[in-house]
């Protein structure tokens, strides 16, 4: 038993870096490439409908399938793009169904050196599929799988006028017994648009359709060009009675298909740094699905709303919205409840969100991202100071005794047993423990993994440049910081006391170089949040070691 409790202490400090090191190397992708992942599946079995939930997998169509067996019949026209500039979006919208096929966004840049050119988040063409449709389902609705309905518009071509805060799109269809409008509300500054349907009945009796809207999207991934380590999820999200934030990957939606009813609620398209989501009304009771489109590489996450009835001769809107753009927590907290759970943080969110929050509130003082990680790291090491000071006693004190543990090793390397007695008979003597140098590092573990997701998913630091760095968000061009990190790592371990056990001393020797080349392909912010972590921790331990070192010579 002392044995396996000795074995199990010294070797704690070694299994926690390796832990560290499990998570972040998860796989290596700076090398990966978008691809459409075009896998072959089993179509899923056919399943009814229930009230007004779509049917999730009995049909391939694109459109859900209503109850209401007596959906009117579309308009055929022909079709037409319309194009709709903002300050923020540069959006396409197709007259087939008003559904968007394309949405670019000119305030943030395919690549840093190419500022013409601007990040497109959706697109709709041979090569990749992503959409964002919506339409009316029902009694009267002008969608069904036999075909949709074909607007008609005053332009082609719209653009947000100079000094104006909204601007107005109308597309309309006319229908036997209604006209019916659909209206795309812009807004300066703004990535949610508003989606409303108006209706005006002209018949004589009463008419009656839901609103559907949804995401159509393949399963390719984003390059996320994040090297090594946890990897940004790419899925379908939403928001549900019993979770808050609820997610599936491309691979859960082959497996089965979710539908869930909620008040308000939301469903989105998440992906490293943006999404697209459909916001309906938050008043309303709306049903939620999500699955693959029969067996192809295609797949729907959207919503209906429950039934607008509008009697003869008068009128009615049904609103929805959608929001296509960057992860902006303070945009997203304002649209719906939870929808800021898409910058995910993981399962350290409830850490992560006051971390960037105090990370926000630094820029917010002094306009700069790369010396506003570096002050929160430091504000963050002044908050442990007392935790990490306990250690890096510890640590100077067993490093104190090394000289002790080696004679032990010759004597008594063949006697585990005795070995273990007299190495606990010296904690003892000298009153050191041996875990007072690992605990508060642990305790401390979960605040900097959460820091680490923070940096991983904060847009703000896409294409922000700092010193010689032009973009925070990918790798260090030169590797300076990477460089750095090891060299600080290395000075750290010398100041550590050295394992007993020759392989564990081989293995620690080898860790700076270990993560020197896995940090090479890190977002050179979080190689400069590790660089000032190690360099302040470097100093801390370098100072209490000298003032160990200095008592002990007085003593002496």
């Amino acid at each position: 038993m002392a044995n396996i409790k000795m074995d199990w202490q010294k070797n704690l400090l070694l299994a926690a870096m390796a832990a560290v090191v499990i998570m972040l190397i998860m796989r290596w992708d700076d090398f990966q490439q978008a691809k459409i992942a075009s896998q072959p599946v089993q179509a899923q079995a056919s399943a009814s409908a229930t009230g007004d939930i779509p049917n999730p997998i009995a049909s391939a169509s694109d459109v859900p399938q209503s109850t209401d067996s007596s959906e009117a019949s579309s308009q055929q026209a022909s079709e037409q793009n319309i194009q709709v500039n903002t300050d923020t979006l540069h959006v396409r919208i197709n007259t087939k169904g008003g559904d968007v096929t394309h949405v670019a966004l000119p305030q943030h840049y395919a690549e840093i050196d190419t500022p013409d050119q601007p990040f497109v988040l959706i697109e709709n063409n041979a090569s990749e599929t992503y959409s964002l449709q919506s339409g009316l389902i029902g009694q009267n609705g002008t969608d069904s799988s036999s075909g949709r309905p074909v607007f008609s518009s005053e332009a082609t071509e719209y653009s947000l006028a100079e000094g104006a805060d909204t601007l107005v799109v109308d597309l309309t269809h006319q229908q036997d017994s209604a006209t019916i409008t659909k209206r795309f509300t812009f807004y300066r500054g703004e990535y949610r648009v508003e989606v409303d349907y108006l209706v005006q009945n002209t018949g004589d009796q009463p008419w009656q359709a839901s609103l559907y809207g949804q995401i159509k999207r393949d399963s390719h991934e984003p390059y996320a060009g994040t090297g090594f380590g946890m990897q940004p999820f790419v899925g379908a999200a939403l928001t549900t009675n019993d979770e808050r934030y609820k997610k599936f990957s491309f691979d859960d939606l082959e497996d089965e298909s979710f539908k869930t009813q909620i008040t308000g609620g939301w469903v989105s398209m998440v992906q490293h740094y943006f999404i697209s989501a459909w916001i309906p009304d938050q008043q309303q009771t709306n049903n939620y699905f999500l699955r693959q489109q029969g067996n192809q590489d295609l797949f729907l996450m959207g919503f209906t709303s429950a039934p607008l009835v509008v009697a003869p001769g008068q009128s009615g809107t049904i609103k929805s919205q959608f929001y296509a753009g960057p992860k902006d927590t303070e945009k997203l907290e304002q649209i719906a409840p939870y929808l800021d759970l898409t910058v995910d943080y993981g399962w350290l969110w409830w850490l992560a969100k006051p971390l960037f929050s105090v990370l926000d509130w630094i820029y917010g003082l002094i306009g700069n991202w790369g010396l506003a990680i570096i002050l929160l790291t430091v504000l963050i090491k002044a908050v442990f100071f007392k935790l990490s000071a306990t250690s890096y006693r510890s640590m100077a004190r067993m490093r104190k005794l090394a000289p002790k543990m080696k004679e032990l090793k010759e004597r008594y390397g063949d006697d585990r047993q005795k070995m273990s007695q007299e190495t606990m008979k010296l904690y003892r003597d000298e009153k050191v423990n041996p875990l007072g140098g690992c605990l508060p590092m642990l305790i401390q573990m979960p605040v900097f993994l959460a820091l680490y997701w923070v940096l991983m998913e904060s847009v703000e630091l896409r294409h922000t440049p700092f010193l010689w760095i032009p973009d925070l968000s990918v790798k260090d061009p030169i590797f300076i910081l990477p460089l750095l990190m090891g060299f600080t790592m290395w000075l750290t371990m010398r100041l550590n006391p050295e394992p007993p056990d020759p392989m564990q001393a081989k293995i620690m020797q080898f860790m700076p170089v270990v993560f020197t080349v896995m940090f090479l392909w890190f977002p050179a912010g979080l190689v400069l949040y590790w660089v000032t972590n190690n360099t302040l921790s470097f100093l801390q331990q370098m100072v209490i070691t000298r003032q160990i070192e200095k008592a002990d010579n007085a003593k002496s």
